[in-house]
Order: C-alpha cells, then structure tokens, then sequence
C-alpha cells in the first residue's frame, strides 16, 4: 500500500491489540491472535475478525472523505470462511464507489498462510459533525 499512514488508537483497539493503517481508499488492520480473542472452542471468535474489518473499512472511508466530516458504518455483511486459533489475521478493505452520502466498501481478512478467514461488504455513512 503506498502513501499508507497509522490511524489514531482508540480502546477496543487497544485492548484487541490491533494496528490500522490507511492509504488513498484502502484501509488494512491486522493482530497476532492470542488467548484473549479465543471463543470457548479455542479458535478466534468471529467478533475479532468482524472488528478488523469494520475498522479497515472505516480506515478506508476516511481516506476518501474531506477532512472536516466522518464516517459510520450503517450496514456490514459478513461471511465466515474458516477459523483460525494462531498466527496473524489481517483485514484489508477497499473502497468501492465513494459518494458525498455513501461509502460502499469491500474487505477480506486472511490468516498468516494468506487463508481466507472473513470477508464483509458494507455502507458507511459520510456525516458532518455537529458543531460543539
């Protein structure tokens, strides 16, 4: 990805443990799995994968919006390919078509062995915030 920069932190990221980076209409977010993302089956919950992609998505809406607005996500659909339990996960999203109100994005989440994961379609909103 070139002209890739890191996205500001925000807590569940910080307590999932994950980096956001993003560039000129993509978005990539990416963990090393550890017990903490485990489901009572020993494999990465799907909520995991789900996060990844909504945060690389919205990396990758944010790239395309002007400066002074924000995004939201109105609609995910997501897929479930496989588990995984070990290794790092990532999640790399694209914009689609960037309108002045819609966002239609697209993502895949792959394993270390470049598996496929998760994948998800979604909408995101493009608002401007109210004034403080």
């Amino acid at each position: 990805m070139t002209n890739s920069s890191e996205s500001p932190s925000f807590p569940l990221q910080e307590f999932l443990g994950f980096t956001t980076i993003h560039g000129e209409g993509t978005g990539t977010a990416s963990l090393e799995l550890d017990a903490r993302h485990h489901n009572p089956n020993a494999v990465a919950h799907g909520s995991v994968a789900f996060a990844l992609m909504d945060t690389a998505m919205g990396a990758a809406a944010v790239s395309v919006i002007p400066d002074d607005h924000i995004c939201a996500t109105i609609e995910m659909h997501t897929r479930f390919h496989r588990g995984a339990a070990q290794g790092t996960l990532t999640a790399i999203a694209q914009v689609l078509t960037a309108g002045s109100r819609v966002i239609q994005l697209e993502c895949k989440t792959t394993d270390a062995d470049d598996r496929l994961v998760a994948s998800s379609t979604a909408s995101f909103a493009v608002l401007q915030p109210r004034p403080s």
